[in-house]
């Protein structure tokens, strides 16, 4: 078995900080950065990236949604930035959120987790929402590859509340249950360490409030600058557990456009350092 992408976590939160630098190349993204919509402004776009990124951060985020609208030449794209980046020593989130039964699961682990994935991606973030055992071979490669499931469990965005809020038979929330499926599910794989898989959390305030380090994974903390949420909001979200969240900020660092990415990246991950 591979070792495990708590354990790489912990590696590099220790040597660059804990911030993920998420790389959506949105239309708009490439126009202010004088970049052509298409195949060409993508590829300068991975290069450009991944230049700010060697030595100021430790995870890399791409949006798959971004690179796939370009066809083929955008897969083959993000195929490069992941190879490139875990080849520079980067962690790579795959924000692809997949999610499915059976064998069309299956197909999509395929894709994301394991050496022979055609798009390796050390994490990714998957839908739970045909139920979290549904999820058994996603489960079962990223454990065997030592990678990471990230549960979309309480998103960033307000419309979600009504799904994720919703109390099931059993008293507790949509998103209480599956932090608790979650914790069920990381003791008997990974009994006595942080497991495979985690949850997507937005650093809001939390109400009703969730116990997460039950979850005992790892937790993507979406949602910095753009959408709203500060430095601080991750640090007062994510108090019990501070070692294992992995804050993320996207449109607001690439805001700063090619010429100032690394600076601006630099100073958000020292802060996230000094309050995490």
């Amino acid at each position: 078995m591979a070792d495990s992408f708590a354990d790489r976590f912990e590696a590099v939160r220790d040597a660059c900080g804990p911030l993920v630098l998420g790389a959506d190349p949105h239309r708009q993204v490439l126009a202010s950065w004088g970049l052509a919509d298409d195949a060409g402004g993508l590829e300068r776009f991975t290069d450009i990236v991944l230049a700010a990124a060697a030595g100021t951060v430790g995870l890399v985020k791409p949006q798959s949604a971004f690179y796939e609208r370009h066809g083929w030449r955008g897969i083959r794209a993000l195929s490069r930035l992941a190879a490139a980046a875990r080849a520079q020593g980067l962690l790579v989130i795959l924000d692809v959120k997949r999610g499915d039964v059976g064998s069309t699961n299956d197909a999509y682990a395929q894709a994301y987790l394991g050496g022979d994935a055609p798009v390796q991606a050390d994490a990714i973030t998957v839908h739970p929402y045909l139920g979290l055992a549904a999820m058994g071979e996603f489960t079962g490669r990223a454990h065997q590859s030592g990678a990471c499931l990230l549960v979309v469990t309480r998103s960033a965005n307000p419309e979600g509340r009504a799904v994720q809020a919703a109390v099931t038979p059993g008293g507790a929330t949509v998103e209480q249950r599956l932090l608790a499926d979650i914790g069920t599910l990381n003791a008997r794989l990974a009994p006595g360490r942080v497991g495979p898989v985690g949850a997507v959390i937005g650093p809001r305030p939390l109400t009703p409030p969730l116990d997460l380090a039950a979850a005992n994974g790892l937790l993507l903390a979406p949602g910095i600058g753009a959408q709203g949420a500060t430095p601080a909001d991750v640090a007062a979200t994510f108090a019990a557990c501070p070692e294992r969240v992995m804050p993320s900020a996207s449109r607001s660092l690439l805001a700063a456009g090619p010429a100032g990415l690394r600076d601006a990246a630099a100073r958000l991950n020292h802060e996230l350092r000094a309050l995490l």
